[in-house]
């Protein structure tokens, strides 16, 4: 089944899925085995080199629709059926080969914010449209709470990302807790754009997004970098999921009363718009 890496993987995400109709999860699916090949590229142990050949050779099948590979064949089957724009998946590549180098180091909000938009929010943009989300307001949400996201995988995979020599945040503790920080603050941005997701899918939406914004917390209560780094890759409990989820359906009440969208997130979307156009992706 298309959803065993999500299982194997994503953990977080395959606990939220369970409140998805099978037509969805599919397409849903399809969108994380296109995204979970990409990132087994970058991080998979082979030299620079060959890294680089395979996913060149990967990104050429996928331009040029060789269907032969099931999984380009998935995620084109669902550019098409949602109507997603191209300019978002050339933006997910440019993100991912952005950490295609020897040493990656980002010094400033701006880049971070960008490689965030590119790698996460291009995910949340595509989520969105297999959702059936259509207005713009809300779409901007959808990229904050996929930058909110991946934010919140900068934090927690440090150690892990210092042994590949990616540097997206210092390796101090003062650090991290500002990047969690600068997550909760996409979090809160993205929440009334949830109101906009037809009911029957929400509820999915609202457990991902409360479930991945507790890691921040597990990774806070570290309280110090000796710990964070004996920690290891830090996950939410099975009883903190099924306390989040039980939550979850006082936000899912909170959102039936929210009649207008206002989105109010500009600052940090100017940001993002000295390098990418926004309103050609949305």
């Amino acid at each position: 089944m298309k959803s065993n890496l999500l299982k194997k993987h994503a953990k977080s995400f395959y606990w939220a899925s369970f409140f998805l109709p099978n037509s969805i999860l599919d397409k849903c699916s399809s969108l994380y085995n296109f995204c979970r090949t990409l990132d087994d590229i970058v991080d998979d142990n082979k030299n620079l080199v060959e890294k680089k050949k395979i996913f060149s050779e990967f990104k050429n099948n996928f331009n040029n629709k060789n269907l032969q590979n099931q999984i380009i064949k998935d995620m084109w089957s669902v550019i098409d059926s949602e109507n997603i724009s191209k300019q978002i998946i050339i933006d997910l590549f440019d993100g991912v080969e952005t950490d295609l180098e020897e040493k990656v180091i980002i010094n400033s909000k701006k880049d971070l914010l960008v490689y965030s938009y590119r790698v996460a929010g291009t995910v949340g943009l595509m989520m969105s449209k297999i959702l059936r989300v259509k207005n713009k307001e809300a779409l901007k949400g959808a990229i904050d709470l996929g930058i909110a996201m991946q934010l919140t995988n900068i934090a927690r995979d440090v150690c892990e990302d210092k042994a590949r020599n990616r540097q997206y945040v210092q390796h101090d503790f003062s650090s991290i807790r500002a990047i969690i920080n600068e997550s909760q603050a996409f979090y809160e941005k993205s929440f009334k754009s949830i109101s906009s997701i037809p009911i029957k899918y929400r509820f999915s939406v609202i457990v991902a997004r409360r479930i991945y914004r507790k890691i921040g917390d597990y990774i806070l209560k570290q309280k110090n970098i000796n710990n964070y780094n004996k920690a290891g890759k830090i996950y939410v409990p099975v009883f903190e999921k099924v306390i989040q989820t039980f939550l979850s359906i006082f936000d899912f009440i909170k959102l039936l009363f929210i009649k207008n969208l206002d989105y109010d997130n500009q600052v940090n979307h100017n940001i993002l718009e000295q390098e990418i156009n926004l309103n050609e992706r949305i």
